[in-house]
């Protein structure tokens, strides 16, 4: 395994992630992203019923109506952690016959129910959230370069912030071609996803910047340098990625639909973070640096 050549093959790599990049990148432009209500408004339904009823029970009857990702909460002085009779759904925008047909089939198969509230509802993460959401994010990789270029040096942070980007352009790709939707719970996603893979990427630089020291003392190559550094941490990524994608799993099948598509996300995140650590930042630390000598090569 050792002799298998990560960085050398590194354009391989490249390749590939530039066949998920790109087919992402088209899609968020020509389809665009399936914005939940948080981004879009809706409609707030809140109502108390004869008897007690579940999420679940709930779910079920606006699974038929396409909206089973709604937010259902239980609420009332006599709820429990399963059942209740104060129910609020917040969901999509309702047009009046679509608001009809789901009262009546909660009517039909829960029983009947009194109205406490029924009102639409704005945005709660507008568009201007969502800009200072992402000057934060571009804030918090200039300081990720920033600190990287002060610890080890300024090419470590370029590749590890390039590493990030490429973590997000998949997870933003992927819920863009398949239309998953797109939440509060997805932004805290990324975040999570963000924190995740500089982790694994520092690790590996950390190691590549003990080699160095002896590189300089006995000469050698610095493709061979970075291969060594890798598969001297690749134990501990693969036990590591391999612990967190069991548990995001098991959320994911086992939490239920209103965790689904977070956990979806992390389960992408997390694969890619491995995955870019290993083969794109390393590589694009080599191939930046091999950039810097063939540009003093140039100029001497």
């Amino acid at each position: 395994m050792r002799n298998f050549d990560i960085v050398g093959r590194r354009k391989i790599w490249y390749f590939i992630s530039l066949c998920v990049i790109i087919p992402g990148l088209v899609s968020m432009v020509a389809k665009g992203f399936n914005y939940g209500i948080d981004f879009t408004g809706g409609t707030i339904i809140e109502l108390r019923f004869d008897k007690a009823a579940s999420i679940a029970d709930v779910r079920d009857v606006m699974k038929g109506y396409n909206l089973d990702n709604s937010m259902i909460q239980l609420s009332g002085d006599e709820s429990s952690a399963t059942e209740a009779r104060d129910v609020m759904i917040r969901t999509v925008d309702l047009e009046e016959n679509d608001r009809k047909a789901i009262m009546a089939s909660l009517k039909e198969k829960l029983g009947d129910y009194a109205v406490l509230r029924e009102e639409k509802v704005g945005a709660t993460m507008g568009s201007e959230l969502l800009m200072n959401a992402a000057m934060a994010t571009m804030l918090s990789w200039l300081l990720i370069v920033a600190y990287v270029s002060f610890r080890f040096e300024f090419r470590f942070g370029i590749a590890a912030v390039l590493a990030l980007i490429h973590d997000v352009l998949v997870v933003l790709g992927v819920f863009s071609i398949l239309q998953k939707q797109v939440d509060s719970s997805f932004v805290a996603a990324l975040l999570t996803i963000v924190g995740y893979s500089i982790n694994d990427t520092i690790v590996i630089f950390d190691r590549i910047r003990e080699n160095l020291r002896l590189h300089f003392r006995r000469g050698g190559d610095i493709v061979e340098l970075a291969n060594r550094s890798i598969y001297q941490t690749l134990t501990r990524s693969l036990y590591t990625v391999l612990t967190v994608l069991f548990t995001t799993f098991a959320l994911y099948w086992f939490g239920g639909d209103t965790t689904k598509d977070f956990s979806f996300a992390l389960l992408i995140g997390f694969f890619s973070g491995c995955y870019s650590s290993i083969f794109v930042a390393s590589p694009l630390w080599v191939t930046l640096r091999n950039w810097n000598e063939a540009k003093k090569a140039r100029v001497k």
